[in-house]
Formats: C-alpha cells, structure tokens, sequence
C-alpha cells in the first residue's frame, strides 16, 4: 500500500485493477475493488487501522469485470455512473463468464465464474461531490473508455483517479468506447490536470507524454477503422490492423496475445455494437440536474 498524500491510498498488488482509498475522518472511499474477494477483505482490513470514522463507500469508475465482480465483498453502499448501472442491470445475477476471450485479468481467475454481482446504490448523471471531513471529493463523468467512465478528484491535493482512461504500454479495451469523447477527455485531462499526480487504473501514475500517447492512438485506432467500415468487415479483416495498433506500444512479449485478444475481441464488439446499439444508447435522455452532494 502506497500513500500518496495524507488519507489518499494506492495498492497495485492485488489482481485485477490497481485500486486506491481516501481515508478521512467520516470513513473510507474506496474506488474500485479488487477482482478477487479474498483481496477485497484484505484491503478492507488494512484500511480499518487508518480510519477513524465507520462510514464506508466503493466507487466503481466503470463497467469492467475486472474492477467490479469483488465488489460484493465490501459490503457497503456502491457509486456508479448511471450508464454503468444501466450495464449490471442488463447482466445475470450470477458472473457466468463469457465465451469470447477479450484479454481481461478475470480470465486468469477461474473462481470468479458463479460469482454473484453487488448493483451500485447510488447514480448520478454528471457531477457528484463528497465531504467526508476532509478535502472535498469531486466524482465526475468523463465517458471514453466506457459510457459510464468517471473519474475521482481531489482538488486541494492534486490528485486524480481516471480508471481505465490512460494505459502504458498496452492497448485499451475498446468494445464499449466511444472514441470522440475519449479523446475529448483526455484534451480536458491535459488541460487542467497535468500538474496533478495522475493514477490510471492499469498502469499506476501516468505523465503528459502517456496521456499524448494514447490519444495518438485512439487517433489511429479510429482511422483504421473508418477505413475497414467500408469494407464491410469479418474478423479476418480486424486480424490485419491489429500488428500495426500494437506497434503502438512497447509490449512485454508475454502478454503478446493477452493483447491480441484484448483488440480482436474489442473490434468485433465495438462494430457488434456500433450496429445493433442497444435501446438505452438509443433512447432520447431527458433532462436532469447536474449536480448532487453527498
């Protein structure tokens, strides 16, 4: 466990998502759970002997399985986005697992099938701020990865948590992105929040240079597939873009198919999708307040 600034935590030893905390004097936030429940009790308990106040909260920053199948094992009030609740309402009750390989750290966790999911309490549309005695913690929508990606901001001691929005040296998972307003989330994390410390989700604290990076990418990613959209596509039309998008990246040679996977699987959902959208991405939304505190 690394603390980053008084009451705000990091740990990236468990499996699955690195996952953090702030520690005030209401309770702890904690945002993201580990994959495995076993880690999930583990970090809850470490994170009682720094806590002087009972209340507790998970945070989870988007849909994944990999940051939310642990979640049950916290046994607390859960915050989502409401489009990542959208998501757990349309799943079984039980993980069954699925059938295509997509390059996710659960595949490596055969215990995690039969897994039962915990549903977030609590949804907001746009902004949510938190005061728990301590500096005030701002929740904010900001979808890419995920309709429902957020991120989780300590103003006062420059520090963000922006999930799966930035990863190092491996390709992003894309069967759920929305690839403009990714990029325009990463223009707004460039300019106001580069003088902050920045933790991805995957890859720990990130710099300027990561997050240029993976615009570049997304950059590419969106042209290649602009091109194969007029080809009408199979998968053997997907297998030909993805060993120039993983030049990319510097890739740890083991977890070269890990990542081959990750896109193969990726592309096919995200033009599975793009097709046949699902009647919430279709829906007219209504107006709702941006703002909500807790």
């Amino acid at each position: 466990m690394q603390q980053i600034k008084p009451g705000i935590f990091f740990e990236d030893t468990f499996l699955g998502v690195m996952v953090g905390a702030l520690v005030y004097p209401h309770g702890t936030i904690y945002i993201d759970a580990p994959l495995r429940a076993e880690d999930a009790r583990a970090w809850r308990t470490t994170l009682l002997s720094q806590s002087s106040g009972s209340n507790r909260l998970l945070i989870i920053l988007d849909s994944h399985i990999d940051r939310t199948l642990g979640a049950k094992a916290f046994d607390c009030p859960i915050m989502a986005h409401e489009k990542t609740a959208q998501v757990f309402r349309s799943r079984p009750s039980v993980f069954k697992g699925q059938s295509t390989e997509n390059g996710s750290d659960w595949e490596g966790y055969v215990d995690s099938i039969g897994t039962r999911w915990a549903i977030p309490d609590i949804t907001f549309s746009h902004q949510v701020m938190l005061y728990w005695g301590g500096p005030e913690v701002i929740v904010e929508h900001h979808p890419g990865p995920t309709p429902g990606s957020i991120w989780v901001i300590i103003p006062s001691e420059k520090v963000i948590f922006i999930g799966d929005g930035v990863l190092v040296n491996q390709p992003p998972f894309i069967a759920h992105a929305d690839l403009d307003a990714w990029q325009e989330s990463l223009d707004e994390l460039i300019e106001k929040y580069q003088e902050y410390l920045i933790l991805s989700s995957r890859s720990g604290f990130i710099q300027v240079e990561d997050i240029r990076h993976q615009k570049t990418f997304l950059k590419d990613l969106k042209s290649r597939i602009e091109k194969i959209t007029k080809k009408n596509p199979t998968p053997e039309t997907f297998s030909k873009i993805i060993p120039p998008l993983l030049s990319h990246f510097e890739l740890d040679k083991t977890k070269e198919e890990q990542y081959t996977k990750r896109l193969q699987s990726g592309l096919y959902e995200y033009f599975t999708r793009r097709d046949n959208p699902p009647k919430e991405e279709i829906a007219d939304n209504l107006p709702q307040s941006d703002e909500e505190e807790l």
